[in-house]
């Protein structure tokens, strides 16, 4: 099979087969897609992969005389109802790299949904709070018509299953043929995730490290197609490679299989992991159990409000430390007597505290000097405690403590303080609570294996 894919990807051309449309205009002057789509789309479908060729091919031409970046962030984006997770990732993608980490990238959305009202208020949304990037070409934002996606069969046991992965792995080819000449390398991501800080840094590194042997893909992160990273050369017969069974597997099926295709045998993750799936958040009116809340061992979900006197965005916010998915919290500069506090909705008895401070991938970003305080009494509007009193201080920033029961007696507030002034940035990862309860003895057997394979 792979000598038959390359000869055929030697006797023809590189598909090309996305509509583009880059906003370099002010949001006023955005034309209406559903009239753009509808002028550069026709309405016969593709026959074959030689029909890519002839489908809006002239917009690539003009992209693809400019400056070629290192590495292109490749984003496919759906709308999904209530969620605007292309704007988070992007604020996150963004939030995590340098100035001159920009510089090296390049960063591409395809925006694959049909529904010309989600397309209009995205590309405006988009264009206002990235113009300068957009008219840099650091941003391009793309969309394929309706007429370049293959008819599903019609056949009803083909239908749910085909179309789902059809529409997908043509996204996905659609991208991945338009990235082909922007960069050297290309980032596959997905649209509802978060990136860490200095991604772009760390990627190199790896890639440095890796010469002289060879590769196809490396993964920065274990979860479906998140993460993965290929040569730009390869892009073209990748992008046929799913085209020529978008009906037949998902996407995170073809990509591994195209991998072996090109004799790389075994996967090579880059440890630590440098991207995550951004969760649905946890909300106190509308509790939504993860995996890892149902987790008896786990910590609890103890409803609250958070607060902070730490500057900070709306990327990484405070709450962001007190959910149960990876997600984290960012700041700066912070001085002594900075804090962040959890005031619970309702006094609880408290068994374990756990603080995680710094990045997984390299220890930096730690609260150097910090401590947590259990406190009592909620008064006011909004409350706060009125007595604290010291539960331990971080150590390299970190802390996991057991509670005694004299002092988790009906605990309303969960302080982190700062105690000497740190410059640069602090992540605080997560702080946990557990509640006292006849688990004891299991949670307790739990916390000395987390803490021998932490």
């Amino acid at each position: 099979m792979w000598c038959s894919i390359r000869r055929c990807f030697n006797t023809s051309m590189a598909i090309v087969l996305l509509w583009l449309f880059i906003t370099l205009k002010v949001p006023e002057e955005i034309e209406d897609v559903q009239n753009v789509v509808m002028r550069h789309g026709g309405k016969k479908q593709p026959k074959s992969l030689e029909d890519w060729q002839t489908i809006t091919s002239k917009y690539l031409e003009k992209i693809h005389q400019r400056r070629k970046t290192w590495l292109t962030v490749g984003i496919t984006s759906v709308s999904r109802q209530g969620q605007s997770g292309l704007l988070d990732t992007l604020a996150s993608l963004y939030h995590a790299s340098s100035i001159a980490e920009q510089k090296r990238i390049t960063v591409l959305v395809h925006l694959a949904d049909s529904d010309s009202t989600w397309l209009r208020k995205t590309v405006l949304h988009i264009s206002s709070l990235y113009s300068s990037q957009i008219l840099t070409g650091q941003l391009l934002l793309i969309h394929a018509p309706s007429d370049a996606y293959f008819t599903v069969n019609n056949n009803q046991s083909e239908l749910s299953q085909g179309q789902m992965y059809s529409k997908q792995n043509v996204d996905h080819a659609f991208l991945m043929s338009f990235a082909t000449k922007l960069s050297t390398y290309f980032l596959l991501i997905e649209d509802d995730v978060f990136c860490a800080p200095n991604f772009v840094t760390h990627i190199h590194s790896k890639v440095i490290n890796r010469k002289p042997h060879t590769w196809v893909l490396l993964e920065f992160s274990n979860m479906g197609f998140l993460g993965k990273l290929f040569h730009n050369r390869d892009l073209p017969l990748l992008a046929r490679f799913l085209l020529l069974f978008h009906k037949e597997r998902p996407l995170d099926w073809l990509i591994p299989h195209f991998r072996i295709l090109l004799d790389q045998q075994n996967p090579i993750f880059c440890r630590p992991f440098l991207f995550y799936h951004r969760l649905a958040h946890f909300t106190f009116e509308n509790k939504t159990l993860t995996a890892q809340e149902k987790n008896p061992h786990g910590p609890d979900v103890l409803p609250g409000a958070v607060f902070t006197d730490m500057r900070h965005s709306a990327v990484h916010s405070p709450q962001e430390a007190y959910t149960m998915d990876e997600s984290f919290f960012w700041t700066y500069n912070v001085t002594t007597g900075n804090y962040w506090i959890v005031i619970l909705n309702h006094p609880a008895n408290l068994h374990r505290v756990q603080v995680r401070t710094g990045s997984i991938m390299d220890g930096k970003h730690i609260l150097e000097k910090g401590q947590v305080e259990l406190g009592y009494k909620p008064d006011g509007e909004p409350p706060n405690c009125t007595h604290f009193i010291l539960l331990g201080r971080l150590v390299q920033g970190q802390m996991d403590q057991i509670v005694l029961k004299s002092v988790g007696y009906q605990v309303s507030c969960v302080k982190l303080a700062v105690n000497a002034k740190q410059a640069g940035g602090l992540m605080i990862r997560h702080i946990y609570l557990w509640e006292g309860d006849g688990r004891l003895e299991k949670t307790t057997r739990a916390m000395v294996y987390e803490s021998m394979n932490d």
